[in-house]
């Protein structure tokens, strides 16, 4: 692999490959740009000509106890637990173990979609490529729904993972630990690596503890006897880096499911689509690229690789603000456009809309919201009209809405809704503070808004069943 040296400030420089040697200017890069996206911790592993090439980490497992990150540290690595799973599922394909695209009801009643009849069209291959019409996760305590019908378009699906997940197990009579063990973490050398995590000192030596936006950290959670396959792995990015290796050589696979699971299966957006278990890079001249992002609270990670050539990136972080770093991280390891990362969204560390929510926020936390409003007005004069995005705002309220800030996180998204009258998630975001708020009149209005403006809104729909859930359950 070729790497790119990036010389503007902030840029981020990694020119070593393979070797360990001359990277000290680079692992300082490395940690200057980690502190300007205000991230404690990360780790990487590159993948060059089919091998791990090298795998370094940077900066602290927890900003409590300062121990730092190790090419050993173990990360959540969030939905990256989705493609070891689909890899494990194609496995037991090849072995005649279960059909792609035989309903899974066929299979394994599950009670949670047991009232809806259309249940019995989903399949494997419908789950695998985030087809299955389910969303991606429930509202807690609700009941599972459809968002749309199985098998017509993309939606990601945490929730369809899981019901694959009870009917492979069910399947197998082998838990979800006890299969990926035996299918992937064992076969391809994955020694620190599990579904599960205890504070025990087996389990629990050199883990890297989540962090917040604000850079405090999270209490670490137990996944005992709840193995999830769309969220709860705990790995390494060399572990990681060794089973994206044996994906794109197509290790233990038949041919026809290797070619499969790297095909096109379900339409996203532009350059982007979805295999089985992967999303993929598509129209790129170095061919298709296998990638997949992870997102648990106060955990990012993502992963990229090019079949073709055999190189890759694994990023590891312990913070919210991790994805800040990706854009870098992507110009200076795959030079080109990257459609995922545009469809993912999310902020760069120097984007003028973040810049400006920072500056926002601490205003308001210091001075009042009132000192905010203030400050938005003139930075409207001074700053980028990019920086003032419907997004910029909803960020911030919703910010404020996590530190319980209810009335200052209504206000902003009510500025908000005023700025963008016509985009749906302005009022589904105001919704939301009103429901928090417990004003279950004004959460309806706005997120009947939201739906009307936008038919496809499933969260918004979700939503309006659970308000008026609420507002029954206060009648005399």
């Amino acid at each position: 692999m070729v790497y790119k040296s990036m010389m503007g400030a902030g840029a981020l420089t990694i020119l070593m490959v393979g070797s360990a040697a001359g990277q000290g200017s680079e692992d300082q890069r490395v940690l200057e740009l980690m502190q300007v996206s205000g991230v404690p911790g990360l780790q990487l592993t590159v993948i060059e000509d089919g091998a791990l090439g090298w795998t370094r980490g940077y900066g602290v497992r927890s900003s409590d106890t300062m121990e730092p990150v190790d090419g050993q540290t173990v990360f959540e690595a969030a939905s990256l637990g989705k493609p070891v799973f689909a890899y494990a599922v194609l496995q037991l394909v090849d072995a005649g173990v279960l059909d792609l695209d035989r309903p899974l009801a066929e299979y394994y009643q599950y009670q949670d979609l047991s009232h809806d009849e259309r249940t019995a069209q989903v399949t494997a291959r419908m789950v695998l490529s985030h087809s299955s019409g389910l969303p991606d996760w429930r509202p807690q305590g609700e009941p599972l729904n459809y968002l749309h019908e199985p098998g017509t378009e993309f939606q990601y699906s945490g929730e369809g993972f899981v019901y694959l997940q009870r009917a492979v197990e069910h399947l197998t009579g082998e838990s979800l630990e006890v299969l990926a063990r035996r299918l992937v973490f064992d076969r391809f050398g994955m020694n620190r690596s599990s579904y599960r995590w205890t504070n025990t000192p087996e389990g629990g030596a050199n883990v890297a503890v989540g962090h917040g936006v604000d850079g405090s950290p999270r209490d670490k959670q137990e996944v005992a006897d709840d193995a999830n396959a769309a969220w709860s792995l705990h790995t390494t990015t060399a572990d990681y880096g060794r089973f994206l290796v044996a994906v794109m050589q197509g290790g233990r696979l038949s041919d026809s499911l290797h070619t499969a699971m790297m095909s096109p299966q379900a339409d996203v957006a532009a350059g982007v689509q979805w295999g089985l278990g992967l999303g993929l890079e598509v129209g790129g001249d170095r061919g298709v690229a296998l990638w997949h992002w992870g997102h648990n609270g106060g955990y990012r990670a993502f992963v990229l690789g090019y079949p073709a050539d055999g190189s890759g990136l694994v990023m590891f972080s312990n913070s919210d603000n991790g994805m800040l770093l990706l854009a870098d991280l992507l110009e200076a390891v795959a030079e080109g456009v990257h459609p995922s990362v545009a469809w993912l969204d999310y902020q760069s560390w120097d984007a003028p809309a973040r810049l400006v929510r920072l500056e926002l926020e601490e205003v308001i936390n210091t001075d009042g919201i009132e000192a905010g409003i203030s400050r938005y007005r003139l930075l409207r004069k001074s700053e980028p009209s990019e920086a003032f995005e419907e997004g910029m705002l909803n960020a911030l309220g919703y910010s404020l809405l996590r530190a319980e800030l209810v009335r200052e996180a209504t206000i902003v998204f009510q500025m908000n809704v005023a700025q963008y009258p016509a985009a749906s998630n302005t009022y589904d975001s105001l919704g939301e503070a009103y429901f928090t708020a417990g004003d279950y009149p004004r959460a309806l209005e706005n997120y009947r808004r939201s739906v009307r403006l936008d038919p496809a809104n499933g969260n918004g729909v979700m939503m309006i069943e659970r308000v008026q859930k609420a507002m029954r359950s206060t009648l005399p």
